[in-house]
């Protein structure tokens, strides 16, 4: 017998075990499907809580994305490191990359102190979130099947790798982003280059005349690259340019990438078009050039390549519509002398942005296309479970079809908060945990609400989705952080907490909806009476006595997001967002909490509160609960430790006899918050 051959016969066994162990179905409670910035955000989430997961990676590191794209290299997400304020939780309103973890030095700025960094960046520091954390990814991993199976212990999903292996999931998290090129099919498409594929060399566009198809970000980066080196630029798309601090919508055209516009407004060349993408034709034509050999002075004749856009409606032949090339009859020109394109060009660009990939979606697991965005995007319900597909939940950019021009939740700044009140929504669901919330005096809301609105990042950041939920419950309330305001009906179920006969007040932050001139004189209010008018982002609250029904959240007026509430608060916006002035900021919501909660909610000194002991039968809410047990009005932290060391206030045996609810926690009265009148807070 040949001497290799158990050898052989060993290798071939090891070789079928090893292939059949590749076959074997994983299960994971929650599979997180992408190791992007919402992908690894989440698992950083469930590490934390300790579950069951893991994260799968098509690609052999995190952030694959940002490894091509944005083509040109420089991000448009801002990197604000100094401030000038210690606070963490404020800076992250103006840190638009970093997400979120417990770990104060695991920001973005470890890795680029640009204010627009550069996109090589963004991997690195993925990378180092994921390896710090120690976050479970398996890489390599390229889904392209998911379904989803019923069984007697529910529904789960199943997703099948390229080695046809199975991981299956009661919970399937979708954070793949969108990455495949939005196209627009027309006669000449053929013609056209992708924003994908393109040359990002300036000098290969050199004296060329350039169509961009589109007017976003990424068709004026392109624009803004090769503008120096091409003859002219044209842009073309079905709506005029908007412009992002005009909407207030960060993903509209940001003044980093928009020079393009100088040049079109100077009459250098360059210039923008609308018209319909669907009508519209690219064709072809082949023209004769000149060009000299040479010392013989012999012309030879060489055929160039020249494209033109012209109309359906020009199409002689409609039976050959799908032809790319033209007689002179059909281009534009022919019928109007004028017309704005009527000379060729040598490139035409499609920048029309991304899509959702549904196809690794079988008809048992794939969520519907969105209403809004062209139907881009997968249609997701307020707390992001796919529409029809209870148990797959969307993260990341592709969620955000909820928000899809109104906030930043397409975004890191934004998705990194969404990612969160998903996991908040799971813990709830399937493992009893109700939404973090904190207990409060009533006499501490105001002094809580200054805090959130003067430095919560996330409600700043999701302005008009994410709210703040104050559950009213008499001399105390409970305060439920970042919840989607339009999921207000299913509260309840969502969240863990019920809410009592007193009413809820939600905490919002919004833009005024009046079209100004934002860089005009009157662009900006700053008389509190009028706060109603405000343009710019600010504090709204809205109290209800009763959660609002899915009916009135759908009627709610055009632009609101919310219905019309029992009674309604604005805070007048404020130039440095900070919401602090005794007069035009606090005097105004304590009326408003005052009106609400039908209590009065003013701070008094000991000798006022003496007084009103002996001279009322029932003393203000604030002596009650302050003066009445012991306390007086301390405004810092350094002031009660003095009055402590002083004997003036209860030791912690005394405490528990004075009457003190221990259920509050004891970390409010040293930070100021349960006594302080609200005149100054240390944010």
């Amino acid at each position: 017998m040949d001497s290799n051959l158990p050898c052989l016969l060993l290798f071939v066994l090891v070789g079928w075990v090893e292939s059949s162990s590749d076959n074997v179905t994983r299960h994971f409670d929650y599979c997180v499907l992408g190791a992007g910035p919402s992908g690894l955000q989440m698992g950083h989430f469930l590490s934390k809580a300790k579950r069951d997961y893991i994260i799968l990676e098509r690609n052999a590191g995190p952030g694959s994305f940002f490894h091509k794209y944005p083509r040109h290299r420089k991000l448009i997400s801002i990197n604000k490191i100094h401030t000038g304020r210690q606070n963490q939780e404020f800076n992250l309103r103006h840190d638009w990359n970093s997400l979120l973890s417990d770990r104060r030095d695991l920001l973005f700025k470890r890795v680029s102190s640009e204010f627009y960094p550069p996109a090589d960046a963004y991997p690195l520091y993925l990378s180092l979130f994921e390896k710090e954390l120690g976050l479970r990814v398996r890489y390599g991993v390229d889904i392209g099947r998911i379904r989803a199976t019923q069984s007697a212990t529910g529904r789960s999903y199943v997703l099948t790798d390229q080695h046809a292996s199975d991981y299956k999931c009661s919970v399937l998290l979708v954070a793949t982003g969108l990455w495949v090129p939005q196209q627009v099919e027309f006669v000449g498409s053929e013609l056209v280059e992708g924003y994908e594929s393109i040359s990002t060399n300036p000098d290969d566009y050199r004296d060329q005349a350039v169509l961009i198809l589109g007017k976003g970000n990424s068709a004026f980066e392109t624009a803004q690259s090769i503008m120096g080196r091409a003859s002219r630029v044209h842009m073309l798309s079905s709506s005029p340019v908007r412009l992002a601090w005009q909407t207030h919508y960060v993903g509209d055209l940001r003044a980093v990438n928009n020079e393009l516009l100088d040049t079109y407004q100077l009459k250098s060349l360059d210039g923008l078009v609308e018209a319909q993408l669907e009508k519209m034709v690219i064709v072809q034509r082949k023209e004769e050039g000149r060009r000299r050999s040479g010392g013989n002075k012999t012309e030879k004749k060489k055929k160039k390549r020249h494209l033109y856009l012209t109309l359906n409606k020009y199409i002689q032949n409609q039976e050959k519509r799908n032809r790319s090339d033209a007689t002179a009859e059909e281009l534009p020109a022919y019928h109007i002398d004028n017309f704005s394109m009527r000379k060729s060009y040598d490139r035409v660009i499609r920048c029309l942005g991304f899509r959702f990939n549904f196809s690794v979606f079988d008809s048992s697991a794939c969520p519907p296309n969105s209403e809004n965005a062209k139907g881009r995007l997968p249609g997701v319900t307020a707390w992001y479970e796919g529409k029809k597909t209870p148990g797959l939940f969307v993260l990341g950019t592709a969620a955000h079809s909820r928000d899809h021009r109104q906030s930043a939740g397409g975004f890191i700044h934004g998705f990194r908060y969404t990612a969160r009140a998903v996991h908040r929504v799971l813990e709830h669901r399937y493992h009893g945990n109700p939404w973090s919330s904190t207990k409060l005096l009533t006499t501490q809301l105001q002094s809580w609400i200054l805090k959130r609105a003067g430095e919560a990042s996330g409600t700043y950041q999701m302005f008009e989705v994410l709210g703040d939920v104050i559950l009213l419950r008499g001399s105390h309330c409970q305060y439920v952080e970042e919840f989607p305001v339009q999921a207000l009906p299913q509260f309840s179920a969502l969240s863990g907490h019920e809410v009592s006969g007193q009413g809820l007040i939600v905490l919002v932050m919004q833009y005024g909806k009046k079209k100004i001139d934002f860089l005009g004189r009157n662009r900006a209010e700053t008389d509190w009476t009028k706060a109603w008018k405000s343009n710019f982002l600010h504090p709204v609250l809205y109290y209800y006595d009763k959660l609002p029904t899915e009916e009135e959240i759908k009627l709610r007026p055009s632009g609101w997001p919310l219905p019309r509430p029992k009674a309604l608060h604005h805070m007048v916006e404020d130039f440095l967002t900070e919401w602090d002035s005794p007069i035009s900021h606090i005097q105004p919501l304590r009326r408003f909490l005052e009106h609400c909660v039908q209590t009065d909610l003013r701070a008094f000194y000991a000798e006022s509160c003496f007084r009103w002991t002996l001279t009322h039968r029932k003393p203000p809410l604030f002596c009650q609960q302050g003066y009445l047990k012991q306390q007086g009005v301390v405004h810092d932290s350094r002031l009660w430790q003095h009055a402590h060391d002083a004997g003036l206030m209860p030791t912690e045996q005394d405490a528990g006899t004075s009457g003190a609810d221990p259920a509050f926690p004891s970390y409010l009265a040293h930070t100021g918050a349960a006594v302080s009148s609200g005149l100054k807070l240390d944010l």
